[in-house]
């Protein structure tokens, strides 16, 4: 498995890494600790050593299942995880709702995922959302302190626009930032990756293929499970979902021509992007995990890359990433 860096600070971490949220249930049935250990063993083997959680997945159990099915293998892997979201508030509405990053919280939200996923220091300790109550220059300087103390390696913030990059980075050291990016989520490429690029901030794109529609995984509604919270998005509801399989089609085409998938080919396409791109798709088969690590190697001409743009052109996508709610959490 080739390496990339994020950030100057020396975090270096395998070129593709782990999505670990849909083990906790986000898109079909949560898989128990044995079947979560196999997924993430097999992720070791194939040689990824990123591993991306959050207090909030499975509202606190999937850093569990992190922790437990990485074990023995934790001097040999990197772990990110989040805090920012009001647990408490979630807990109670079943869903992330609000945030929560007062200098306490974040204290207290390092102790805990420190416990539970049973390490003596968290590599890459992201906000997962920006707080609008809470200066971003009191959030950098709180991580900062756990940095000092030993509990946190790096800094890393997640959906946040320019200037709050730029100000967390006047604090402390922001290594990564982490954001939806992929053939059909182009907004990166306008608004903040000239900032992390400028700063020399590593990019970790979350929801790489499209949450599994670029690499064919959805055929339709009646392919989601009636508790899968894609139903409730906007690319995946009636009349939007058919106008984007029709991407998904020509994707296909072009990456039976290469003699890839179309999951490999949305990876490659990222990739080739610039060497400070980590993507994390997650999935809860191990033959998907396979999948994607074969992205590392596939080659694009020039040619190649043109054509896979204007497969997949962003104008053509129908429907917002996030429906109003989740919008209203995306600092831009």
């Amino acid at each position: 498995m080739q390496t990339r860096k994020l950030g100057t600070q020396g975090l270096e971490v395998s070129a593709i890494g782990f999505g670990c949220m849909g083990l906790s249930g986000v898109y079909n049935a949560p898989l128990d600790e044995a079947q979560a250990t196999a997924v993430l063993r097999r992720a070791l083997d194939l040689g990824i050593t990123f591993f991306d959680t959050a207090e909030i997945y499975g509202m606190t159990t999937n850093e569990v299942l992190v922790g437990q099915g990485l074990g023995d293998a934790r001097g040999k892997v990197q772990i990110a995880t989040k805090f920012g979201f009001d647990l408490e508030a979630a807990r109670a509405a079943g869903r992330p709702t609000g945030t929560n990053s007062r200098p306490e919280n974040i204290r207290a939200v390092a102790d805990a995922s420190l416990k539970r996923l049973g390490v003596d220091v968290i590599d890459l300790f992201y906000q997962h959302r920006v707080d609008p109550n809470v200066p971003i220059e009191d959030v950098a300087g709180a991580v900062g302190e756990l940095v000092k103390a030993g509990k946190v390696r790096y800094f890393g913030l997640s959906e946040a626009g320019p200037e709050t990059i730029r100000r967390a980075h006047a604090v402390h050291p922001v290594s990564a930032l982490q954001s939806e990016y992929s053939l059909w989520t182009r907004d990166p490429e306008k608004t903040v990756l000239p900032v992390t690029r400028e700063l020399g901030i590593g990019f970790v794109p979350y929801s790489p293929l499209g949450r599994g529609f670029l690499a064919g995984a959805v055929t339709g509604k009646d392919a989601l499970a009636e508790n899968d919270f894609r139903r409730f998005m906007p690319r995946f509801r009636d009349g939007a979902l058919e106008k984007n399989l029709s991407l998904v089609e020509t994707l296909t085409g072009l990456a039976r021509e290469k003699g890839v998938t179309p999951a490999q080919l949305a990876l490659a396409w990222l990739l080739s992007r610039a060497p400070d791109i980590v993507p994390i798709p997650g999935t809860t088969k191990p033959s998907r995990l396979e999948e994607n690590v074969g992205a590392v190697d596939v080659v694009l001409s020039a040619d190649d890359l043109a054509a896979i743009e204007a497969a997949v052109p962003e104008t053509a996508v129908e429907g917002a990433r996030y429906d109003e709610r989740g919008l209203s959490m995306v600092n831009l």
